[in-house]
């Protein structure tokens, strides 16, 4: 899916705006212009595991119901907006603190604290692709934050991120992955992190290319998976490192066969490669054991199996 094909089916027109930026939530996609919801699109699911896992008000809700959904949906992207700033120029940047077990955020927050990366490249609203080099920055942006598919500048995030000595890569806040890791390595950053939305169309290869071709050590997180097709999923399983599965079935059958490690059983976590691996392990307790799988065999780490206690951030598991 490319952003042009997006707006269509959304049905906005980008230009009539000069403030937008879209998420997705439940499946839907949340339009939103001067710190307000104007748009939600229908879900095409009837359950989001993380929704669930964070919103009492949604579990209550029967799938029959999608009016009553969306309307829910609006108020958990409102929620953001007010809590956390989100979509405006009180947009929270500083996070400490886990906001769920096994985010993407939470890794890269652990991983950077231990000098595992020297940079992670993600992706902020009202600053686009944007270039981290401190752990909670990299949590505060993403602690909370849903898959991101257009944004808008905010000089007051973009000011603050700048002051934090982050880089904004694109003045008009595009949201380029590659392009990032490209730019980070030009400013001497050698071991990368980036997290790559699944269901956009980056050339997950060129992380691959990239990576030979200027000698750094890059780690790719794909998030917000939801909805993608057979096609994608296998470029995401010989390219990627660590896939969060989101809401997808697919991911959980065709992805899940090919990890060394899956880490939850709720929403899992699957890491692919030695790489993702070592990302990971820096979330852990027992770093050396999580370093050292045998990559011919499959692995759990769980809250809800019997096996060897293991820490994983803040929270207590099993691994077997």
């Amino acid at each position: 899916m490319n952003i042009e094909n997006l707006l269509k089916i959304i049905e906005i027109e980008k230009d009539e705006f000069e403030d937008l930026h879209i998420t997705r939530f439940y499946s839907s996609f949340v339009v939103i212009s001067k710190g307000k919801v104007i748009k939600v699109t229908n879900p095409d699911m009837g359950y989001c595991p993380l929704a669930h896992y964070l919103y009492d008000g949604i579990r209550k809700i029967k799938e029959s119901d999608s009016e009553l959904l969306k309307n829910t949906i609006k108020e958990a992207i409102e929620e953001k907006i007010d809590k956390f700033g989100h979509f405006t120029e009180k947009r929270e940047l500083i996070r400490n603190d886990i906001a769920v077990p096994y985010g993407a955020s939470e890794i890269l927050m652990y991983a950077m604290n231990k000098k595992i990366i020297d940079a992670a490249v993600v992706v902020c609203d009202g600053a686009g692709t944007v270039i981290v080099n401190k752990p909670e920055i990299v949590q505060g942006i993403g602690a909370r934050m849903n898959g991101l598919f257009l944004t808008s500048p905010i000089k007051t995030t973009i000011n603050k991120l700048k002051k934090a000595n982050c880089s904004v890569v694109f003045p008009d806040v595009e949201i380029n992955q590659i392009e990032g890791v490209i730019r980070a390595s030009k400013f001497g950053y050698k071991n990368i992190a980036v997290t790559v939305n699944g269901y956009l169309e980056d050339d997950l290869s060129k992380l691959k290319e990239i990576e030979r071709n200027l000698n750094i050590s890059v780690t790719s997180l794909i998030v917000c998976t939801t909805g993608i097709d057979e096609e994608r999923i296998k470029e995401i399983n010989e390219y990627a490192d660590i896939v969060w599965s989101c809401a997808s079935q697919e991911i959980r059958e065709m992805t899940g066969k090919k990890a060394i490690l899956q880490i939850s059983t709720g929403i899992p976590v699957f890491v692919l490669t030695k790489k993702g691996l070592n990302l990971v392990a820096g979330y852990s307790s027992d770093e050396q054991l999580i370093r050292e799988l045998n990559s011919g065999k499959q692995y759990l780490i769980s809250g809800k199996c019997e096996g060897t206690k293991i820490g994983m951030g803040n929270f207590n598991a099993c691994f077997k």
